[in-house]
């Protein structure tokens, strides 16, 4: 017998995605009782709406207020709100592959992990959100992050796409981190595996991640996504990697080049001049990396500049941290 399952979706500004997710879900087939809980943010647009209308439709669809508006918040208040053993988490931007959610209780029950997860599988809808799917799926895009590269073998993970939680461990760690506005999926791996828990990654499950449509929507995500994953290594020293560290590494070394190598054409300084080497070496790396990445010829031509807002987004957000640091966070 299927256990049953909860699926909690913290929901902020969906309306173009959310129908399409909740669709994923309700098509599983899953053969366990399954019920779709809905914590829908204060919206701009019309994703209110639409949760009520699918809730209406559909008996195993419920919605719950999140004022706060902040992701954690949502699940936490989902996760509280749910009524069976098995949580999986979705969002409203993401679209489930077959059999997802059977094949993860699956393998929460063969690996006795508190946790199973895997691939985001990123597909634009446009030539922009293609070139930034093309940067998600590639270690020159994001570093290389396990799950989000399709080689990536199944074993123990340091943390997983989205997840399949055992709810009794869930409550034991305390849930989502509601002071952490982002990262705060990879902060709660980081607990349960200190906690002596497993968290299990496998590529057979796929989940569909619609990225940002403009440049401007991308440069805010990775700015914010650098300034947290700041707070995170503040709080915990030892999760600290070179992964993490080399953008706002190269932030500051190619700030630093440009500014001395203008400064040393100002003065005719070779020494200083000399320093222009690291923005044109990145350059290099801007044209190596768009060389190499699959992309359709429309895609590809917006590349270069969407790897550069990533990289430098991210970094210059890490340098900067949050506001007033933790107390700002909490």
């Amino acid at each position: 017998m299927q256990q049953s399952v909860s699926v909690v979706m913290p929901i902020r500004n969906e309306e173009r995605h959310l129908e399409a997710a909740v669709e994923r879900v309700l098509g599983q087939g899953y053969p366990g009782e399954l019920e779709i809980l809905l914590a829908v943010a204060p919206s701009t647009d019309l994703t209110r709406e639409i949760a009520d209308r699918l809730a209406a439709a559909d008996p195993r669809v419920r919605v719950l207020d999140n004022p706060a508006g902040f992701t954690p918040v949502g699940l936490n208040i989902a996760i509280r709100a749910a009524s069976h053993p098995i949580v999986v988490r979705v969002d409203g931007h993401g679209e489930l592959s077959p059999g997802y959610i059977e094949t993860a209780v699956r393998l929460l029950e063969e690996t006795g992990a508190a946790n199973v997860g895997g691939l985001m599988d990123a597909q634009g809808t446009s030539p922009l959100s293609e070139a930034i799917a093309a940067a998600y799926n590639s270690r020159l895009g994001l570093g290389g992050g396990g799950f989000h590269l399709a080689d990536t073998p199944p074993g123990p993970a340091d943390t997983v796409f989205l997840g399949v939680f055992r709810r009794s461990v869930l409550q034991e760690v305390g849930g989502f981190d509601e002071s952490l506005h982002r990262a705060q999926d990879w902060e709660l791996n980081y607990r349960l595996r200190t906690a002596g828990h497993l968290v299990y990654f496998s590529p057979d499950l796929r989940v569909v991640y619609r990225p940002r449509n403009s440049y401007k929507a991308l440069a805010k995500q990775f700015f914010t996504t650098g300034q947290w994953r700041r707070e995170v290594i503040r709080r915990h020293p030892d999760t600290a990697s070179l992964r993490y560290l080399a953008p706002p590494l190269a932030v500051l070394g190619l700030g630093g080049g440009l500014a001395g190598g203008l400064l040393g054409l100002m003065l005719r300084n070779r020494l200083l001049t000399a320093l222009l080497v690291a923005p044109l070496a990145y350059a290099a790396f801007l044209a190596m990396a768009t060389a190499t990445m699959d992309a359709s010829p429309r895609a590809r031509a917006r590349l270069p500049l969407v790897l550069a807002i990533m990289h430098m987004a991210w970094g210059a957000g890490f340098v900067r941290g949050l506001p007033n640091g933790a107390d700002n966070a909490r």
